[in-house]
């Protein structure tokens, strides 16, 4: 039996993950639900989803400002959490900002007048003199520049928006964009000097045709000639509409002015943990990949750490690599706290290959190099099933947590229980790998109850602090009436169902329901769980997993083959079984 230390600064408690209307209408309905007393000392933290501030799209994750958004979010619900003494964990995303920011609109309307000009990354401007300039007016990157470049979604990550003069620029977009165009009707052309009501009525005829067969209405021929080509082409772009996230320029003094103000925000709301999302993108430079190049992502970190600092706040990076990168030790060595992405997939191969062997591999190793982790089973985004692969690393192949045929059997059986998938993009815009798998926690275990209860003690035996999906607690199955409610690029509201109060009820009559939440009141109380996590003698099917803490014990026996277990621990010295 091997007994290793584990020390943490995240406070060691559970911590429940919603956005602020995933239950009922509004952060209070979630304030209600905490306040039963089925909920009591289930929790000490609460990472609220960044619809807590004001944004437009991707859930959140596009940020037009980080002032509380009223309609979800009320400073009396943030005082009843307090009361209830649970901290607040928020995000900040870092490379990027919606176009309806007001950064970015200033930026529309002023062009290069505009005092935000160099607050985004001009494509063009980026990479001037290495790169050839094509017909459609982008700079394409030489091949080897090119080849360097991580894509999320296919093509060129940028998108094309009309300066005040008309000329259009391509900005760096690293993620979600869209453009719509309005109908155009004839009083809209009504100021050209040489229209009249037959060529207005073909002119809008052509431009609305091509709207809706979503074609490049700046290359129409119109048939009227040039200068009323010209025209009618200022006058659509004066009604086009943009959606989508624009990646910051950090050169920029006013990039970090403003990261000063959100971070100062964000603790007045009374954050003490600040998630950085998509910070691993925001460093860019010739040559290098656009994704945690080094030394400027770690420069970067170091910045916004000492602004974190000033503001008491503790940060927590967000990075998806492969295991066999080991990036996540490098963050880690750093001193901050990482997500435990291996978890997820790690739990389901465990549960249904009847296996502790990687799964107990990763927990020694996490508690020998004293990492320290905030884990989870389902979250907002997709189950990290890559994360568990292995990487070629300077030649060298760096194996991963499972091998590659175990990675892809599991992707393929949370598929077939209906997950769906999210895909990466090579600079040639041909998809090269899986992303991640969308699924609801509980569906991607056949939706077997037992199997559920059993990853959950799993997870809460686990070093590290426990994050929970709310929908995992109440067993919540995959959505796809969301999905395809959200539309083109809706996989991950596969997740995401929005829980009425009178389905919490519901779910407080279910075995399921309670007994998680009597699992996550024993990790979030006991003591024992600040202490020396030991592993027990156990068969490869079987799992002990005991945390000791002076006279405090919590112990784990579970069989991975009849998903049965079951939780001892003290209360003041007398054992109990949960």
């Amino acid at each position: 039996m091997s007994v290793i230390t584990q020390k943490k600064s995240i406070p060691n408690g559970v911590m429940l993950n919603a956005y602020p209307d995933s239950i009922g209408h509004n952060l209070h309905d979630i304030v209600s639900m905490l306040q039963l007393p089925e909920f009591k000392n289930t929790f000490s933290l609460f990472y609220v989803l960044p619809t807590f501030f004001n944004s437009d799209l991707d859930r959140g994750f596009s940020i037009v400002n980080y002032d509380i958004n009223e309609e979800l979010v009320s400073k009396q619900d943030i005082e009843a959490l307090k009361e209830l003494n649970i901290q607040l964990k928020f995000d900040i995303v870092l490379n990027h900002l919606s176009v309806a920011s007001p950064q970015f609109k200033d930026l529309i309307a002023n062009g290069d007048q505009s005092k935000f000009k160099d607050f985004f990354i001009d494509w063009n401007e980026f990479w001037k003199g290495n790169g050839t300039l094509g017909e459609d007016g982008i700079i394409v990157p030489k091949k080897e520049y090119l080849d360097k470049l991580f894509m999320r979604k296919s093509g060129l990550p940028i998108l094309k928006i009309v300066f005040p003069d008309g000329q259009e620029r391509p900005y760096w977009n690293t993620f979600y964009q869209k453009i719509t165009f309005q109908k155009t009707n004839s009083a809209d052309l009504a100021a050209i000097p040489t229209m009249n009501p037959e060529k207005s009525a073909i002119i809008c005829e052509k431009i609305n045709s091509a709207i809706e067969a979503n074609e490049d209405v700046q290359t129409l021929d119109l048939g009227f000639g040039n200068e009323i080509n010209t025209e009618v082409v200022k006058i659509v772009n004066s009604k086009r509409e943009y959606l989508g996230q624009m990646d910051v320029n950090a050169n920029s003094p006013l990039v970090w002015e403003f990261y000063e103000d959100v971070l100062a925000k964000v603790a007045s709301y009374g954050g003490q943990i600040l998630r950085l999302d998509a910070f691993a993108y925001l460093h860019k430079a010739i040559g290098e990949s656009n994704f945690f190049n080094k030394p400027g992502t770690w420069d970067y970190l170091a910045r916004i750490n000492e602004i974190a600092q000033r503001n008491n706040l503790k940060l927590l990076p967000e990075i998806h690599a492969e295991y066999g990168l080991h990036l996540h030790d490098e963050v880690a060595k750093e001193g901050y706290a990482i997500y435990d992405f291996f978890l997820p997939g790690l739990c389901i191969h465990a549960i249904e290959k009847g296996t502790n062997k990687a799964l107990i591999t990763w927990a020694k190793e996490i508690v020998a190099k004293g990492l320290k982790t905030v884990n989870m089973l389902g979250c907002h985004d997709g189950i990290p099933v890559l994360d568990l692969k292995g990487k070629e690393v300077d030649g060298v192949y760096q194996k991963g947590l499972l091998e590659d045929a175990e990675i892809e059997e599991l992707m393929n059986l949370i598929i077939d229980r209906g997950g769906l998938v999210k895909n990466l993009y090579g600079a040639d815009g041909k998809k090269i790998s899986y992303y991640q798998v969308n699924a609801t926690y509980f569906s991607a275990l056949g939706e077997n109850e037992q199997k559920l209860s059993l990853a959950r003690a799993i997870q809460l035996f686990m070093p590290g602090i426990p994050q929970i999906w709310y929908l995992d607690i109440f067993a919540g199955a995959n959505d796809y009436v969301g999905v395809e409610k959200a539309g083109k690029d809706g996989h991950k509201e596969i997740n995401r169902t929005t829980l009425s109060v009178a389905d919490i009820k519901a779910g407080l009559q279910k075995e399921v329901v309670l007994k998680q939440l009597d699992m996550l009141r024993l990790r979030n109380t006991s003591k024992a769980f600040s202490g020396s996590l030991e592993f027990g003698d156990a068969s490869e099917n079987e799992l002990n997993l005991i945390w000791r803490n002076e006279n405090e014990l919590a112990q784990l026996k579970g069989n991975l083959t009849t998903h049965e277990f079951t939780i001892q621990y003290t209360d003041s010295g007398e054992l109990k079984n949960l």
